[in-house]
């Protein structure tokens, strides 16, 4: 496994541009199998999860055109749907969580899907319940595999339905959605999430020619169509990315402009790094991050300790809590991370500490960090990156210490971010990659 060599302590400066955003990448690249005309998407982060996702379509039978590494065209013409109860497709998606996104597409227009068991980050249970029971209200039958943990789901045909979504899964929105697309009659998906990629993909959608009003809202109404057209589609900027590297800023007291950053789709993405006490100003579609040698986290308005805590869309995104958490260890005050969906993504806060952070982690869900106000510095060690978001959580960290540090495992963030050593070097960072 690959590592990465950190010296710490260095200030960066300059320009850096968001990658295409991973999560709406997974869900669009997956929507091309609804046609048979020819797809183009630019803005495509090249990412090893993305990267998978468009060898699984290619092994599926699309045919692929990489015109650069963030342009691909896709005309999915000549699909074979059995492929996907193979053992080489399972043994593909068993790496990729994004996979379970093929299944909305393929029973829409060929009537069946298969479901692996999904891969991706040990970040604690990700159930398939909604994106399931979804599928069965539209009339697809399911039936479990048991002997090679495979899901199977067939449809004769798809027939609009109206559903109570039991929780706001992005994916499982996504996914009903572009099943939805093509059933017949109106399907009606109430407490759906409206997250600006699932936005993106109704869009997307529309002008391939689906009928899907709502958009932006928790209530979609979707008029089924018999087919969809090929279309254009441009990936919006990574919302995790821009906040990754608000973080950094803060933590490496760097004077950073973050460029084309989609302001207009971030939310409270700004507001949170500001309630840290970090200042930034906004020039048109950049983000410009001042140098602070301090910064200081706030408290409600009655004097209570603040509390950051993930919520669906329009509330702060959960991949950002472990960013928002390292960001916090150099603040002055204090400030209760309340990580609600996930019951394993604060487990790395014991590499925090080893490194000198103030965390007391209270369950598996909620973690208390005591800003030590850069009273003294973080320092290094040797760690390993146990997922996506808590990986760049701990690069920041090292990039912030005194001395050196090795974070193992490094595949992990590759998987969700491009470049990055590469990317950081050119700011003045000093990341070295070891094989």
């Amino acid at each position: 496994m690959a590592s990465f060599y950190v010296k710490g302590g260095v200030e960066l400066k300059g320009e850096i541009v968001p990658q295409g955003a991973k999560n709406e990448a997974l869900q669009i690249i997956s929507a091309v199998l609804l046609t048979k005309d020819k797809v183009t998407i630019t803005n495509i982060p090249d990412i090893v999860d993305v990267n998978l996702q468009i060898e699984l379509m290619a092994e599926i039978g699309v045919k692929v055109e990489r015109i650069t590494r963030h342009t691909c065209t896709f005309q999915a013409d000549n699909i074979d749907p059995d492929y996907l109860g193979s053992e080489a497709f399972r043994k593909k998606s068993a790496r990729l969580r994004g996979s379970v996104m093929i299944a909305g597409p393929m029973l829409a227009r060929f009537g069946k899907a298969y479901v692996p068991k999904p891969g991706g980050d040990k970040i604690g249970r990700r159930r398939l319940d909604t994106h399931i029971i979804g599928f069965q209200k539209l009339g697809a039958r399911f039936n479990y595999e048991d002997t090679n943990s495979l899901m199977q789901l067939t449809a004769s045909k798809l027939r609009g339905a109206y559903m109570l979504l039991d929780e706001p899964s992005v994916t499982g929105t996504a996914n009903i959605v572009m099943a939805a697309v093509m059933a017949e009659g109106i399907t009606t998906i109430y407490n759906a999430a409206c997250e600006p990629y699932l936005q993106q993909l109704c869009n997307m959608l529309n002008r391939m020619g689906a009928k899907i009003s709502g958009i932006g809202s928790n209530l979609l109404t979707i008029e089924g169509v018999q087919k969809l057209s090929g279309t254009d589609h441009a990936m919006l900027p990574d919302m995790i990315e821009v906040g990754s590297f608000i973080g950094l800023a803060a933590m490496t007291q760097s004077e950073l402009t973050i460029k084309n950053v989609g302001l207009s789709c971030l939310g409270i993405i700004p507001e949170k790094f500001m309630q840290l006490g970090i200042q930034m100003e906004f020039k048109g579609d950049d983000i410009f991050i001042p140098a602070q040698e301090v910064y200081q986290i706030q408290t409600f308005l009655d004097g209570s300790i603040l509390t950051v805590s993930d919520h669906p869309w329009p509330g702060l995104t959960p991949d950002l809590l472990s960013i928002i958490l390292v960001t916090a260890t150099q603040a002055i005050g204090s400030v209760l991370i309340h990580q609600k969906m996930f019951e394993s993504r604060l487990f790395f806060v014991d590499k925090l500490v080893d490194m000198g952070a103030q965390i007391i982690l209270c369950d598996p869900h909620r973690a208390t960090v005591i800003g030590i106000g850069r009273k003294y510095a973080l320092h290094g060690i040797t760690m390993s990156s146990p997922d996506i978001r808590a990986g760049v959580a701990l690069l920041i960290a090292a990039l912030s210490a005194d001395g050196y540090s090795t974070i193992q495992n490094i595949e992990q963030i590759d998987r969700g971010y491009q470049y990055i050593d590469t990317r950081l070097n050119n700011l003045g960072a000093d990341i070295q990659r070891i094989a």
